[in-house]
């Protein structure tokens, strides 16, 4: 379950300023529906997917015993 900021909240300040794990919930949650999006979820997308890019991509940098390198946002 996504433990954080919800989108009222995520919308009130720019992407930028977004943490990756709500970057990767937001993304993955938009694209599993994206074929019902209006044109402004759609623009959201674009723009969670731009900030992604603008990152370098949503990877961890390194792993441990006690995670893997995958961003985890549940």
């Amino acid at each position: 379950m996504y433990v954080g900021r919800d989108m009222t909240a995520l919308s009130m300040i720019g992407k930028e300023e977004w943490k990756d794990s709500e970057l990767a919930y937001f993304h993955h949650s938009l694209q599993q529906v994206m074929p019902y999006l209006n044109s402004e979820g759609q623009t959201i997308h674009r723009q969670i997917m731009n900030e992604i890019q603008n990152r370098g991509g949503l990877h961890r940098r390194e792993g441990d015993y006690t995670h893997g390198t995958e961003i985890v946002y549940d």
